[in-house]
C-alpha cells in the first residue's frame, strides 16, 4: 500500500478545514471500500492523505429532526439495524443493511460511505431513492434523486463532506429486494426498492448509477401495474459483466417489480 498522510480532525468543522487544505485527500469513515481499493492500488487519483471521520460523534446517531428521521453519515449499519426508530419507520433500510456483507462489514460500513462511493450496486441506495431521502452536507442539502451524476460520480463539490441522511416520516411503505449469486455476502445483480404511494421504483446494478424508473413510476401512478412491469425495461440500462447478463437483469427487474407490487397489494 502506498504511504499516505493520516489526518484526524477534532470535529466536523476541523474536518472541513483539513479537507480544504488537503483537497486530494480521501475521506475515510468505516473504510470497508476505501481500504480495499487503497491496498489494491485502485484509487485514481491516489489520495495524498486519509481524512479519518470515524471518531467524530457529530457524524453518528439516529434522531428525529423537524418531522424527519436523520441518520449520521458515519453511523454503522449495525446501529441502523438495531435502531428501534429505523425499524419502525424505515424497515426497508433495515432489510437492505442486513444484506451488506458479514457482521464485520456491518459494524464498520456506513450510509455516508455507501453514498460517497456511489457504486451502481450499492444496496442501500435504491432504498434512499424510494424514501425520497436528502443528503445533508456541511454546506447544503441535496435530494438523493439529484445526487448521482455518473458512474461513481456525485453532486458533491470539492472538499464537501456528507454529514447525515434525512428521511421524511410520511408513512409510506417501501419494500426491498436484492438478487445476488448467493443469499448473503454477494454483490447485487439487481437491487430494488418500491413504494406504491407515492409511486417510487428505484433500482441498482442496472445502469451506471442507481436510478428511479420514471416510466414505470408513471404507469404505477395511473394504477397500471402491468404497464409498470413492462415499462421498467426501458428505464434501465443494464450491461453484461462478470456477475450477470443484461438480458438476465431485464428479466429479473420485471419479475422482482411484479413480486414487490403483488406483495404491497396484499398488505
Amino acid at each position: 500500500m502506498p504511504e499516505v498522510t493520516y489526518l484526524r480532525p477534532r470535529d466536523v468543522a476541523d474536518a472541513a478545514r483539513l479537507y480544504r487544505e488537503h483537497p486530494t485527500c480521501r475521506p475515510l469513515a468505516g473504510g470497508t471500500d476505501v481500504m480495499v481499493m487503497l491496498h489494491a492500488g485502485a484509487l485514481r487519483p491516489a489520495p495524498s492523505a486519509l481524512l479519518d471521520l470515524w471518531p467524530l460523534g457529530e457524524l453518528k446517531g439516529i434522531r428525529r429532526v423537524n418531522g424527519a428521521l436523520e441518520i449520521g453519515a458515519a453511523e454503522p449499519y449495525t446501529g441502523i439495524i438495531r435502531s428501534a426508530l429505523v425499524r419502525e419507520h424505515l424497515p426497508a433500510l433495515v432489510a437492505a443493511a442486513q444484506t451488506i456483507g458479514a457482521a464485520q462489514i456491518q459494524n464498520r460500513g456506513t450510509l455516508g460511505g455507501n453514498l460517497a462511493n456511489a457504486s451502481p450496486a450499492g444496496d442501500t441506495l435504491p432504498v434512499l431513492l424510494a424514501y425520497d431521502a436528502t443528503v445533508v452536507t456541511d454546506r447544503r442539502t441535496i435530494s438523493v434523486s439529484d445526487f448521482f451524476t455518473g458512474y461513481r460520480k456525485t453532486a458533491l463539490q470539492p472538499a464537501e463532506l456528507i454529514v447525515a441522511v434525512r428521511f421524511p416520516l410520511d408513512g409510506r411503505t417501501v419494500r426491498f429486494r436484492k438478487v445476488g449469486t448467493r443469499a448473503a455476502q454477494a454483490i447485487s445483480k439487481v437491487v430494488m426498492a418500491v413504494s406504491r404511494e407515492p409511486a417510487r421504483i428505484a433500482v441498482g446494478s442496472v445502469a451506471e448509477v442507481p436510478l428511479r424508473a420514471r416510466d414505470a413510476e408513471a404507469a404505477l401512478t395511473r394504477g397500471d401495474v402491468a404497464g409498470a412491469v413492462a415499462a421498467i425495461t426501458a428505464d434501465i440500462r443494464p450491461i453484461d459483466d462478470v456477475r450477470s447478463t443484461a438480458a438476465y437483469r431485464r428479466a429479473v427487474a420485471q419479475n422482482v417489480l411484479r413480486e414487490l407490487l403483488d406483495a404491497s397489494s396484499r398488505r
